[in-house]
């Protein structure tokens, strides 16, 4: 025997309580711009009895910044066109300020307006948060601009005065190997330092108008670069580089981003040195299928990738107790890279080293 199926006649169901229990407002509203049927909702939002509601057109409800607007689309529902989405405000019989978001259904025939309306007040208070929140911290972050802008500018001047020292000083009075091989390692950290506080400057301009600029560039030029100017970091420290860029001599990037990720990956493989064991830092380029990549290693202390994850690029973030540890340089590497559309992956174990793989965007 089969079972029989309890369904309740299609003329039984009680649609009347969609439009009586619902907490979205729904209401019918006439092509003379007055309320003919609304839900308990729209009274309770607003605040007016359902007397009120039906006895004064609808736009003067409505916030007066918005009654122009929704005059307008009113008209274009008489057309037979329906409105979705429609987001406009009303005023409430307390004052208070909602939004609301209207979908709106003519019937020409019958010169009504089936409508719906979600309150949305909440999440344009949140927008409203947000935007604000945004505003701030773009002008935070024009004030940062401004203040690294002036230091570094102001810095050039006394690098500039000690450089026209150098140039004064006679040195064929020095008759000492020593002190002359230390001035003229004072001069070029100098003359090093000169240059990395133009290149930020011109950074700071370039990321002021968004343009980076990118060009071909030699890896082992920016590598010399980079390690005349930390020579004597590299030999106090008896770092051993190994190099190879045979397989990919030139890539196209910007060369303060280039000669910035040589540094920081450097001095952070000599910083990070495993006590008891000489640094040893490989670079090396190649292509992989077609993407241009370097890759730099070294036999220092190391990361717990699961304890790291991916927080090592992250601004700040330190995981060793060195006395210079600023959590800067891994941050202004990941930045450089992945603005300039490549990316860098890391793979790393405590007391054997760090692998760094940078990937080019071509």
């Amino acid at each position: 025997m089969k079972g029989k199926h309890n369904s309740i006649p299609e003329n039984e169901y009680l649609l009347e309580h969609f439009f009586e229990l619902s907490n979205d407002l729904f209401c019918i509203a006439g092509y003379d711009g007055y309320f003919k049927k609304i839900n308990p909702a729209v009274s309770k939002l607003l605040g007016y009895t359902k007397e009120e509601l039906f006895s004064r057109p609808i736009s003067d409800f409505i916030h007066p910044n918005d009654r122009e607007i929704t005059a307008k689309l009113r008209n274009e529902i008489k057309k037979n066109e329906p409105l979705l989405n429609f987001e406009n405000r009303y005023i409430t019989k307390s004052g208070e300020l909602v939004w609301l978001s209207w979908t709106s259904i003519p019937i020409e025939n019958q010169k009504l307006v089936y409508a719906i309306a979600k309150n949305i007040t909440h999440n344009k208070k949140h927008e409203e948060e947000r935007n604000l929140l945004l505003t701030n911290f773009a002008k935070i972050n024009n004030d940062l601009k401004k203040i690294s802008y002036t230091n570094s500018h102001d810095l050039r001047s006394p690098v500039n005065n000690l450089l026209s020292i150098f140039s004064l000083l006679d040195v064929s009075k020095i008759e000492d190997e020593e002190t002359l091989q230390f001035i003229e390692m004072l001069k070029s950290t100098s003359e090093s330092l000169r240059q990395a506080l133009n290149d930020y400057v011109d950074i700071l301009i370039l990321e002021e108008s968004n343009v980076a600029k990118i060009e071909e560039l030699s890896l082992n030029d920016s590598l010399n670069t980079v390690s005349r100017s930390i020579n004597s970091l590299i030999q106090d420290s008896k770092a051993t580089l190994k190099v190879d860029f045979s397989e990919l001599e030139k890539i196209n990037f910007n060369k303060s981003f280039l000669e910035s990720i040589f540094l920081n990956l450097i001095t952070n493989s000599i910083k990070y040195a495993n006590p008891g064991h000489l640094p040893i830092i490989s670079i090396y380029s190649k292509k992989t299928n077609g993407i241009s990549q370097l890759t730099f290693s070294d036999n220092g202390l190391g990361f717990d990738m699961n304890v790291v994850k991916d927080k090592i690029f992250g601004l700040h973030q330190k995981f060793h107790n060195h006395v210079d540890s600023k959590g800067i340089g891994l941050y202004l590497v990941y930045n450089h890279i992945n603005s300039l559309g490549g990316h860098i992956t890391v793979e790393s174990e405590v007391n054997v080293g760090t692998k760094f793989i940078i990937s080019f965007k071509d």
